[in-house]
Formats: structure tokens, sequence, C-alpha cells
């Protein structure tokens, strides 16, 4: 197996992971933004406020991106087994 190829694949598989998390973390971070800046400017200090938004837009994020994630991974994995098809031994 040569190692360019499997250098590759680590770094095609950082990149889907990459797509796939800022999909579901940028949303969040946002939120918690707007939330902390209105704590700040309220001294409102309860957890609940901070979090239930945050799953809330967690949610709407899976609802919203889960065809897109299910279909990056399919395409990422029939590629990774047809490379493990392809490699001689």
């Amino acid at each position: 197996m040569d190692q360019s190829l499997l250098l590759d694949e680590a770094g095609r598989m950082l990149v889907v992971i990459w797509l796939i998390m800022i999909v579901l973390l940028m949303p969040m971070m946002i939120i918690s933004l707007i939330i902390g800046i209105v704590q700040a400017a309220t001294s409102i200090n309860e957890q609940t406020l901070s979090f239930v938004p945050k799953l809330v837009a967690l949610f709407v994020c899976l609802l919203v991106f889960a065809s897109a994630v299910t279909e990056l991974l399919t395409g990422f994995t029939k590629e990774i087994f047809g490379v493990i098809a392809t490699i001689n031994r």
C-alpha cells in the first residue's frame, strides 16, 4: 500500500469530517454568541436559557442537512471501498 494513497484518503476523511462539523456547529456557535450578548446585557444568568436554543438549533440543522450529510458520508464510503478494492496485495 502506497503511503501517499493513505495520506490522500486521510486528508479527504478530515475534509468530510470538517464539512459535517461546520454544518452542525456553526449555527450553535452563532446562537451561543447572541445568547451570551443578551445575558451580559440583561444580567440574566440562567443555564437553561443558553442550553435550550442551542439544542433546538442542533435539531433544526439535523433536519435540514441530514440528507446532505448522509449523501456525503455515503459517497465517501463508496469511494473508500472502491480504493480498498483496487489495492493490489
